[in-house]
């Protein structure tokens, strides 16, 4: 029997980090070999050890720094390098947005050949931390065990998890004892939960044999104060009310306390009954309107609602696309994917009529009542795939729209919704993205016929890679 040759770890000495990616790594060369890296910042003077190589591009992990950027900074979470979420946490801020801004320039010129001479510089979060008014926590039986719990943990124990998923690993999850991404109780609601499970011997859920009761919870919050929580669990038991109600006398700021049953393969919720256990089926948050002569305008999550995770920031996108719209209230309005109606009601008030066209079900249910609770009797809303919904006749029945907004998935729109904006002719399109790649591939299509005009990059998501861009398309 032929012995199995161990393969010779590749290291590479003294590798200077030059680049940020879009997909949250930093970036080396050596010898025209490009090198992503993890948890480094440019700047940063490294050696490595190539753990895949392929042809044109390697990826490495850093086992020695010999100098450390003048980017760098302390990471605020203690999970940083693990987790994942952040990955860019020890980057200054400002250097954060240096590479953001570079990533929606890139992105449109390589993919979409447009020029971006005029776009303007991105505007960058006013909150580094706490900003996220959403949180999801899994629960899972495999415990991703850091150093701390090799050297400490029994030989052959099967430590559970209650966290966040690990990169690359489905069923792997790393225990989380503080998050800074979304202000308290967050931190103490889920440390709460762990404890209460402990101590009651609560199993988590399996995700390779499908068995266990603990399976994720959904932590929802405004500024305002109002907070839901939504405890997901995988079976029927008798332990699941008592549970909900040391949760309820525990944390009696808890505004909408709720829970589902998930007995299916995957955590997708859209698909499930939620059930209101204890105060309202939502919650509710206000945001400015564009121009102070209004009131500000309230919208209803519920526990399906899409609402953007970063709620101040959320104004300071939709304000630049309404200032881009140059809305007047001789017109009619489509918004595309539209969720629960915020950008339509956002901008109602300066049109004739607004259209808003999602296909979440009880998102557009959430729609119509965000209007109705703003005084709001000039938008309609329509559920339904995207495709097939928006055709001529629909447009024949709501009126020829002057402007379109457009806010699809990271996916970015379909072909067949792209031909059918370049067939409606609207004297202007919107786009707004959260993935500028997919947003200058559409771009590029929608070229036909429109040109470019103002761009503004956005940033909603500090301490990742991810960024929002608004791009101004003029009939030509």
């Amino acid at each position: 029997m032929r012995e199995k040759r161990e393969r010779k770890q590749e290291i590479i000495e003294n590798l200077e980090v030059i680049d940020a990616s879009s997909e949250g790594t930093s970036v080396a060369k050596h010898n025209e070999l490009v090198i992503f890296i993890p948890f480094v910042v440019p700047g940063d003077i490294v050696d490595v050890q190539i753990v895949k190589k392929k042809k044109s591009f390697a990826e490495a992990k850093a086992i020695n720094f010999h100098k450390l950027s003048d980017k760098r900074v302390e990471a605020k979470c203690p999970h940083f390098g693990l987790c994942g979420g952040c990955k860019w946490q020890t980057m200054k801020y400002e250097d954060q947005l240096f590479y953001k801004n570079k990533q929606v320039i890139d992105a449109l010129t390589r993919i979409g050949h447009i020029d971006c001479s005029k776009a303007k510089k991105i505007i960058g979060s006013e909150n580094e931390f706490y900003y996220r008014n959403k949180l999801e926590y899994t629960f899972s039986t495999k415990r991703w065990l850091t150093d701390k719990d090799i050297q400490t943990l029994e030989k052959d124990s099967a430590p559970r998890g209650f966290g966040f998923h690990v990169a690359g690993f489905f069923d792997k999850v790393l225990d989380i004892e503080y998050c800074a991404l979304q202000r308290e109780p967050s931190n103490l609601i889920r440390n709460f939960i762990r404890d209460y499970s402990d101590k009651h011997n609560l199993s988590y859920y399996d995700i390779r044999n499908h068995f266990g009761l603990l399976r994720n919870i959904v932590v929802r919050s405004t500024f305002e104060d109002e907070l839901m929580l939504i405890v997901v669990f995988a079976e029927e038991s008798d332990e699941i009310f008592p549970m909900l109600d040391a949760i309820a006398n525990q944390f009696p700021e808890i505004t909408s306390l709720m829970y589902a049953i998930n007995t299916k393969f995957n955590d997708t919720l859209f698909d499930q009954d939620i059930i209101c256990y204890k105060g309202k089926d939502h919650i509710i948050e206000y945001m400015p309107s564009f121009r102070d002569d209004r009131e500000r305008l309230k919208f209803k999550i519920g526990p399906k609602s899409f609402y953007q995770t970063n709620s101040k920031q959320a104004f300071v996108l939709y304000s630049n696309a309404v200032e881009f719209a140059d809305i007047n209230e001789n017109q009619i309005v489509y918004d595309l994917y539209t969720g629960t109606g915020t950008i339509a009601n956002f901008v109602a008030p300066y049109a004739k009529k607004v259209v808003g066209i999602e296909y979440i079900d009880e998102a557009i249910e959430d729609a119509k009542v965000n209007s109705k609770a703003n005084n709001l009797d000039n938008t309609v809303f329509y559920a339904g795939d995207m495709a097939k919904v928006l055709n001529q006749d629909f447009v024949r029945r709501n009126g020829k729209p002057d402007l379109i907004i457009t806010d699809p998935p990271r996916a970015g729109m379909v072909k067949s919704v792209i031909d059918q904006l370049l067939e409606i002719e609207a004297k202007k399109i919107i786009y707004i993205s959260c993935n500028p790649a997919t947003q200058a591939r559409d771009v590029e299509l929608l070229s036909e016929k429109y040109i470019v005009g103002r761009i503004q990059p956005v940033d909603m998501f500090p301490h990742t890679q991810h960024v929002e861009n608004i791009v101004e398309l003029i009939l030509k």
